[in-house]
């Protein structure tokens, strides 16, 4: 039997940690957050292994985000308790779960229909009601309920999705990773008077996000 509340505390301790994640709430809330129940029953015993752990039927093209880059990502956001934020890839809602801990409300985009209908079921049974999950492309966002503090994109793209930055209020923050592999950097976008200013914080490695590909320039 797994002492998942252990293996919990041994991923803070060894993967949150050490990788410069300071904020205590941000800690509290993986210390909370039951990543195991976000993963199928076969997948439960890896739940907690430092890696990016697929989760699509394929187990191709989606993932839970590795936990270090993940925490790392959510500190440079800075968020508060009176942020609202867009989740945009939330797979089967664990990033979702986590963010909710940490604003007021959280709504999380998925274009997979059954990770979409997983990660409800999952967020409604652990009682995350500050969160919603919505079924639509994932590159498009969700204007309907925005502007939004902090868009959080949980996975790499290969071009910044500037068209997003409509969907931001002034001073709102796009969290990110550009660029894929060991070319992967972390970015920091926040919106003042309509225009983008950029920070480059660290070099981030994790998987793609569907719908975020360059789209091919044509050439002779």
């Amino acid at each position: 039997m797994i002492d998942f509340e252990k293996a919990r505390q041994t991923m803070v301790d060894c993967q949150i940690r050490p990788n410069d994640v300071t904020n205590h709430d941000i800690i509290a809330a993986f210390l909370h957050v039951p990543r195991e129940d976000f993963v199928s029953t076969a997948q439960k015993p890896l739940a907690y292994i430092d890696e990016d752990l697929p989760v699509d039927a394929s187990g191709t093209t989606r993932y839970l985000m590795e936990t270090m880059s993940m925490s790392k990502l959510i500190q440079l956001a800075e968020i508060d308790e009176d942020s609202i934020v867009l989740d945009i890839g939330c797979a089967t809602g664990y990033s979702t779960a986590v963010l909710s801990l940490l604003c007021n409300s959280v709504v999380a985009v998925e274009s997979d229909a059954a990770l979409s209908d997983q990660a409800t079921q999952t967020l409604v049974e652990l009682g995350y009601d500050n969160a919603v999950v919505v079924n639509a492309p994932m590159e498009d966002g969700y204007a309907k309920e925005g502007p939004y503090d902090v868009i959080f994109i949980g996975g790499a793209v290969s071009v910044v999705p500037e068209h997003l930055s409509s969907q931001l209020k002034d001073g709102g923050r796009m969290v990110l990773v550009e660029g894929t592999s060991n070319a992967g950097v972390a970015r920091v976008l926040t919106k003042f008077d309509d225009h983008l200013g950029t920070k480059t914080a660290f070099n981030c490695s994790v998987q793609p996000l569907p719908g975020f590909d360059k789209t091919p320039e044509f050439s002779f």
